[in-house]
């Protein structure tokens, strides 16, 4: 048996093995999925054709070029960098993280159709300071793009990523001893970061013959002195108010707002929801990811960070809502910046 075959079969076998897996498929615990809407479909098509709003950016939004932060030493032990969309470089107590890598200019299967990116990547891939693992939370377009994994095989870095998404990092070049697949609950320490898989309520899929059959999940990851959560893509579920138990608190919680509606509430959280999960996973200081970057959802591009806004002020808790590309530690920032504002005009 040759080792592309032997691995396809270890991966089938934990597959088999997860509590998440049956009948050939990955599932939600509650059954959750995208077909679960409120209501018909109907009115979410017409909003899609018919609805008029601001869906896209009237101006070119400001991108920060953090190569001069990155540069200079990290007090806190923790400094963050928004490079839109979910894709945010973390650097714990001196390791450096990058989550959810999306570099190329869609989010799309193909390079000439699909969503194009609001605004150009704050710095390229090459440009990145040395990464010591790349976190990947499911295999959608918008989270995992072939060719950023493609040019980050070159570089050798491991990728940590739930379990079955393996196969396709490894069709993309990248080296099968540097990938590390993880069910929920489970650990491993890479580059001297400790990533622990937790539960989400999501589902997977690149085409219509492979949903669900690899794995989502939410994330825990650890240094020394530092304790950061990643939701990847969710909707809200109790399992939030477990997560803060075994593992909070945390120095960062980010948690996605963008891409939502109220049809796909058990997909995806939007403002609203991300509040709560984020009081259920025990508070702290709170970055909003997954929005500003591409037209994914049928609400205003900027609601998201406008709402998130608004109802954090009502109930009191902490966002940062830094511009893209600005590195910052998240202890000494103060109040959030709407500098969205700029560029929507009034509403």
């Amino acid at each position: 048996m040759n080792d592309s075959r032997r691995r396809k079969g270890l991966r089938l076998e934990r597959a088999r093995a997860s509590a998440q897996f049956k009948d050939g498929k990955f599932e939600n615990p509650s059954g959750a999925g995208p077909s679960m809407t409120k209501g018909s479909t109907l009115p979410v098509l017409g909003e899609f054709f018919f609805r008029r709003g601001r869906r896209e950016p009237p101006a070119p939004l400001p991108v920060v070029r953090p190569h001069e932060s990155w540069a200079r030493q990290c007090d806190t032990g923790l400094r963050v960098t928004w490079l839109g969309h979910s894709t945010v470089l973390l650097e714990l107590d001196g390791r450096r993280v990058l989550t959810d890598p999306v570099f190329g200019e869609r989010a799309s299967p193909v390079s000439f159709a699909g969503p194009l990116r609001f605004h150009p990547v704050p710095a390229a891939l090459d440009e990145l300071p040395p990464l010591d693992a790349v976190l990947l939370s499911h295999d959608h377009f918008d989270h995992l793009c072939a060719p950023t994994i493609e040019a980050l095989a070159r570089t050798r870095v491991p990728i940590v990523t739930p379990l079955g998404v393996g196969a396709l990092l490894e069709a993309l070049g990248v080296d099968p001893a540097r990938i590390t697949e993880l069910d929920w609950h489970e650990r491993a320490e890479i580059g001297g970061v400790r990533f622990t898989a937790t539960p989400s309520q999501h589902f997977s899929g690149r085409g219509p013959t492979s949903r669900n059959a690899t794995l989502w999940a939410s994330w825990v990851i650890e240094s020394e002195r530092r304790k950061v959560f990643f939701s990847g893509d969710t909707g809200l579920f109790p399992g939030f108010e477990d997560i803060g138990k075994q593992h909070g608190p945390f120095d960062l919680v980010m948690l996605e707002v963008g891409a939502y509606h109220p049809a796909w509430g058990t997909i995806h959280l939007g403002p609203e929801n991300a509040l709560t999960a984020f009081e259920m996973l025990g508070g702290g200081t709170l970055l909003p990811v997954h929005w500003g970057t591409f037209n994914l959802g049928l609400h205003d591009w900027d609601e998201p960070a406008e709402t998130l806004l608004s109802l954090a002020t009502e109930r009191g808790a902490r966002v940062v809502t830094p511009r893209i590309g600005a590195a910052f530690e998240p202890e000494r920032v103060g109040a959030p910046t709407p500098w969205w504002r700029a560029v929507a005009g009034p509403r």
